[in-house]
């Protein structure tokens, strides 16, 4: 028996519709993998280029406990990367110190205080300031910030810690500053219709409710920050007077490892000790940038298990 024009018309529309939502689910699947193959295959090209290095030169107690980085010395090349290391970590922690109370102090009066045109113009003013070029901000850095740390603090450069660690903040803030508000709106408004019901104020629903249910959110955020400090090469490297010192002070200028790499990697022979020990330090950062996903997401699972 034959179908009718409309039974076939129907027939069409519903063979159509299983072959759109098969190549949809290819599509979204491939979307989806592909970034954990880039991920696989940056890491899979960083460990070829410097894996001769690790098995034929590379000192690990040299390379963790010497702050000399001398790569190109005809005499005695060492790859001591110490000071390297506690450059990156001292200019992120200080970033973070910046970056943290004015990240969160934002999302929280966008998301709780704002409305209307104020929360909608402050999320764009958010969002431009992320889109913000690394290189520019290293010129803020460059050009504004080193005369006035000069003048406020009466130090001979102010290309240093404080520098780095301000501009980079300033850098991570916006980023945090989303993730905090996205987690900050999550939060069920009945959590807060219920401690008001109670009698909280304002800031009593906020410090006691919100804060604490949005908790994994908001130290996701904390920690994105802190990868993408680890992360930055440019504005670090226009900021931070790119000296090899083991810091003391906020005043003292350092490099960090992503610096290094960069100013570099180009004027390095290919397939050399030097140019495989860049590659070190790229796989050293890629594994540091790793645990700290790693320990946000274990940390997150674990709040949200509790």
């Amino acid at each position: 028996m034959r179908a009718s024009p409309a039974d076939q018309t129907i027939l069409d529309r519903r063979n159509l519709d299983w072959y759109i939502d098969k190549v949809v689910q290819v599509l979204v699947f491939v979307g989806g993998i592909s970034a954990i193959i880039f991920i696989i295959g940056i890491f899979v090209f960083i460990t070829r280029e410097g894996i001769g290095f690790i098995f034929s030169s590379w000192d690990p107690i040299e390379f963790f406990t010497s702050p000399r980085w001398a790569p190109t010395s005809s005499h005695n090349p060492t790859y001591g990367a110490l000071a390297l290391i506690l450059g990156t970590a001292s200019v992120t922690g200080l970033a973070m110190i910046v970056a943290v109370p004015f990240s969160l102090g934002a999302a929280i009066y966008i998301g709780e205080f704002a409305s209307g045109k104020t929360r909608e113009s402050l999320k764009v003013l958010v969002e431009l300031l992320a889109a913000i070029p690394s290189v520019v901000w290293g010129f803020i850095g460059l050009s504004i910030l080193n005369p006035l740390i000069i003048q406020w603090f009466n130090v001979p450069i102010g290309l240093n810690v404080l520098n780095a660690g301000v501009i980079l903040g300033l850098m991570a803030a916006p980023i945090m500053t989303t993730i905090a508000e996205d987690a900050l709106k999550a939060v069920p408004d009945t959590y807060r219709e219920a401690a008001e019901a109670m009698g909280a104020a304002r800031w009593q629903v906020i410090f006691k409710v919100v804060l604490p249910a949005a908790k994994p959110g908001l130290l996701a955020a904390v920690l994105l920050g802190v990868g993408r400090g680890f992360g930055e090469t440019m504005a670090v490297l226009m900021a931070s007077g790119h000296s090899i010192n083991i810091p003391t002070s906020i005043f003292d200028s350092v490099r960090a490892l992503t610096a290094t790499i960069a100013a570099e990697l180009g004027e390095t022979a290919h397939g050399s000790d030097h140019y495989q020990a860049l590659f070190v330090l790229g796989i050293f950062l890629f594994l540091i940038t790793f645990l700290i996903n790693l320990t946000a997401d274990l940390v997150v699972r674990g709040i949200r298990n509790r």
